[in-house]
């Protein structure tokens, strides 16, 4: 019987190909936030060079894309320029990288980097990264090849065919998500809901419901059909987002949460729904240990009107955080004044108190002369 051999794939691996390729383009996050991320890598994988776009802020899937295919061996400037919308653009991309080829035999020799390449395929060693495989190395048994690959950590043996079928699907699976995401982008009925699923702590349900808002909306901002939206849409919006920055917070995504408040914040504007989005916020930066930030969106919230009881014991938190005892006992006062119990302030009242030992005891003696 043959020995099986065993070929490095050191020499072919691509690991971050696309991240290199992105520090040379001036334009490239400008690309991914349009045509997206995976989309923009899947253009250069096929050949397909994007050199114009016409983006539809109000609704990206009708962004049309121009670009180029120059077959093997012709000048790109002999190509002709084609135009279609960003979501055929998208079906365009994945059809080409479904087509399945031909598999050559595996290389001879260790040293044939080509013949790798070619048996391997081209395309699924640009792919694979994209999905988080690095591949390790090729076994070659006979007439079947495996694939060692290492993702998220862990080891996986995959046959050739299979880890190509594997690929295609995931290539699929991000056809489908654009195109669901497109479909339901912004739907304004899901707020409720969302608002429940927070009401529950379900903060992976409002991710799933809210998720794909941040990007179109960022865009539709800008527009001047975005400008003119009334009150109460921007009210919704905003709160909307104000959820999903909670959620992610919650999810240990907290630059991603703080983003998506920040843009709740430009929808709110001094509207109703600004003082919880501002309160949201500093709660946000006083979790993630940075409560010299959180007392601005803090006290921005108190101005705003944000329900007492919830504000002052956040911002009583936040002042002694930062060793400001005097604001932070003034804060206990407001709360106890909105009808929170001590109970509730115990781990301040005990700081503030011992910070401040003969200073508070005066304080309180002059408080109860002036009432007598």
């Amino acid at each position: 019987m043959a020995k099986e051999r065993v070929f490095s794939l050191d020499a072919v691996r691509t690991d971050g190909w696309f991240e290199r390729i992105g520090d040379g383009i001036g334009s490239f996050q400008a690309l991914c936030d349009i045509v997206g991320e995976t989309f923009f890598a899947f253009s250069m994988i096929t050949g397909a060079r994007i050199t114009a776009l016409t983006v539809d802020r109000r609704n990206p899937d009708n962004t049309l894309v121009d670009f180029v295919i120059a077959p093997p061996g012709d000048e790109e400037e002999d190509s002709e320029v084609q135009r279609l919308t960003l979501a055929d653009f998208r079906h365009r991309l994945v059809g080409a990288l479904l087509t399945e080829d031909a598999t050559p035999g595996p290389p001879e020799r260790d040293t044939d980097i080509e013949a790798l390449q070619l048996h391997i395929g081209v395309r699924y060693l640009l792919l694979a990264p994209l999905f988080g495989y690095s591949l390790r190395k090729l076994y070659v048994d006979g007439r079947t090849s495996r694939l060692l690959v290492l993702r998220d950590g862990l080891e996986q043996t995959y046959e050739l065919s299979e880890f190509r079928a594997r690929i295609r699907a995931h290539v699929r699976e991000e056809l489908e998500r654009a195109s669901a995401g497109s479909r339901s982008a912004i739907d304004l009925t899901r707020v409720a809901e969302a608002e429940a699923a927070s009401q529950r702590n379900d903060w992976s349900r409002v991710v799933q419901l809210l998720g794909a808002w941040p990007a179109p909306l960022a865009i539709f901002l800008r527009t001047p059909e975005g400008q003119m939206l009334t009150t109460d849409a921007r009210a919704l919006i905003a709160k909307g987002l104000g959820l999903l920055g909670t959620a992610c917070v919650k999810l240990g995504e907290e630059h991603q949460g703080e983003e998506v408040m920040r843009l709740a914040v430009q929808y709110a504007q001094d509207g109703a729904a600004a003082a919880d989005i501002f309160r949201r916020l500093g709660e946000a930066q006083l979790e993630n240990g940075r409560a010299g930030e959180a007392i601005g969106g803090l006290r921005r919230a108190a101005s705003l009107g944000a329900p007492p009881k919830l504000i002052w014991p956040l911002l009583a938190k936040a002042y002694v955080k930062r060793q400001r005892y005097v604001a932070a006992f003034a804060c206990v006062r407001e709360a106890r004044a909105a009808g929170v119990p001590d109970a509730e302030l115990i781990e301040e009242i005990r700081e503030i108190e011992t910070r401040l030992g003969t200073a508070l005891t005066a304080f309180r003696g002059l408080v109860l002369s002036s009432r007598s």
